[in-house]
């Protein structure tokens, strides 16, 4: 793997939430109001203003990412992504591509240069860890492999299990 690609990779337990970047990815729910997980510590940690953009945008479909402000986030943006719930199907794995490449999309029309996502359809919607972390990092390595505007991608994942995966899948690629 390209080492320009893994000097701009970061993995990370911790709290999205609270990062200093461009933009954090909400692992949202179609109607983008907020939800459990990532999506309620989000929209939590943001306020009523996000919310209140939120219900402007008319929802989000799977596979889809949309932009709002970060508001009460350190984050300037929130990119929202809806994450297939796993079925075991291949339209799954394009689905879940969908939101990563989207996001990063989202991001670079917008001249983001740094961009956190969670570990999207891992919690309540049931994605396999290591099959979401094989197509988490090959799409976001693809796509800034041949984009310099994102300088920063961080994983930040939930436990240090989640963590793990992502190290040996990350050793594993040679990144």
């Amino acid at each position: 793997m390209d080492k320009d690609v893994l000097r701009r990779i970061e993995i990370m337990t911790g709290d999205i939430t609270r990062l200093e970047v461009d933009a954090i990815v909400n692992a949202a729910n179609k109607t983008l109001l907020g939800g459990g997980g990532v999506d309620g510590a989000i929209h939590r940690a943001a306020g009523q203003k996000l919310l209140d953009e939120c219900r402007t945008l008319g929802g989000c479909e799977t596979g889809e990412a949309k932009i709002t402000r970060g508001y009460n986030l350190p984050a300037k943006y929130v990119i929202h992504t809806v994450g297939p719930i796993y079925s075991g199907t291949e339209k799954d794995a394009e689905l879940l591509s969908s939101c990563y490449l989207n996001s990063l999309k989202l991001a670079v029309s917008n001249n983001l240069n740094s961009i956190a996502f969670p570990a999207i359809s891992c919690g309540v919607y049931g994605y396999p860890i290591n099959e979401a972390c094989k197509i988490a990092i090959n799409t976001t390595c693809d796509f800034i492999k041949n984009n310099q505007t994102i300088k920063k991608v961080i994983f930040v994942l939930f436990s240090q299990s989640d963590l793990d995966v992502y190290k040996n899948y990350i050793e594993k690629i040679g990144l």
